[in-house]
């Protein structure tokens, strides 16, 4: 059983296409084929199926699969390692985070880090909460914002990294513009625009609005930060968005406000996968990471 069946069957297996694992393995249908055809003869089994243009795993073709996989990631684990071994400065960080830290947040951690290590690289992957809870999980990515951050997983760990307040926005030119702080009941009349259901937010806002005694009228749902600052801007309702999302970027804003009863905010940490060893370079970032956001705390206390 040679390494090359093993990456052919596991890219055959993803595309469920011949012809199309073969162009993203850049070799001829044929060459894929053939190696697949010897796998399954050392094997005994038949692990694709015809079905149409395309092919299916077999039921055992699946349990294969998911073997084969955890093979080819340790195998790259191993040489992550040695690259490390080399040079552990400039290996790879694998990193996810949700829409709303990426504005400000992100670059200037990034940035700072890349000052004392400048050859690490960054793999970057934007997700809501459950997906970049999964993605940690299954080991596609080595790290995760997310807020809010999980007290408890079964899949994942971390560190609780800063808290972050929610603020009301309301367009220009609003009744309630003026004032530098409000009462959440004080919108209970007003249409909302909010996050779409798989955004963790909502649910943060949606909890305030209530512990406020009201439930939300959602005249507007958007997947960024962007739009619905752009919306409110615009006139289309109201909203609550994380100070972290307010940083200005363009000329249309809605007017911010600090909330007072309830008090809303959110958490940030930085998970990862549990029981699983970082690469040397990711480890390095976390230990940076503690370090600024114990200093950022410190000084906004200040």
């Amino acid at each position: 059983m040679e390494l090359r069946q093993l990456q052919y069957f596991v890219k055959v297996a993803r595309k469920q296409h011949v012809t199309q694992a073969a162009e993203e393995l850049h070799v001829v249908q044929s060459a894929v084929s053939r190696q697949i055809r010897l796998l399954e003869e050392e094997l005994g089994v038949t692990l694709f199926v015809q079905k149409g243009r395309n092919v299916q795993l077999t039921s055992v073709g699946r349990l294969f699969l998911t073997r084969v996989e955890g093979v080819l990631t340790e195998l790259d684990k191993a040489v992550d390692e040695i690259h490390e071994f080399l040079d552990p400065d400039a290996g790879e960080i694998r990193i996810g985070f949700p829409h709303s830290i990426v504005l400000t947040l992100l670059p200037s951690v990034i940035a700072a880090f890349r000052k004392d290590y400048p050859s690490a690289k960054f793999i970057l992957k934007q997700g809501t909460y459950n997906s970049l809870l999964r993605d940690v999980a299954k080991g596609e990515i080595d790290l995760a914002f997310v807020s809010p951050f999980p007290e408890t997983n079964e899949h994942v760990t971390g560190e609780y990294l800063m808290t972050d307040e929610l603020y009301a926005i309301v367009p220009p030119g609003h009744k309630l513009a003026h004032c530098k702080e409000i009462r959440l009941a004080e919108l209970k009349d007003e249409t909302f625009v909010m996050f779409t259901e798989s955004y963790s937010l909502r649910t943060i806002v949606m909890d305030a609005c209530l512990k406020a005694g009201f439930t939300p009228q959602i005249e507007f749902e958007a997947d960024e930060t962007d739009a619905i600052r752009g919306l409110v801007a615009a006139g289309m309702g109201v909203s609550l968005l994380p100070e972290l999302a307010l940083i200005d970027s363009n000329t249309l804003q809605p007017v911010k406000m600090k909330v007072v009863e309830p008090e809303v905010s959110r958490t940030i940490g930085l998970i990862r996968r549990r029981g699983e060893k970082l690469p040397l370079i990711a480890e390095v970032f976390v230990r940076f990471l503690m370090t600024y956001f114990k200093d950022r705390t410190i000084k906004r206390e200040l």
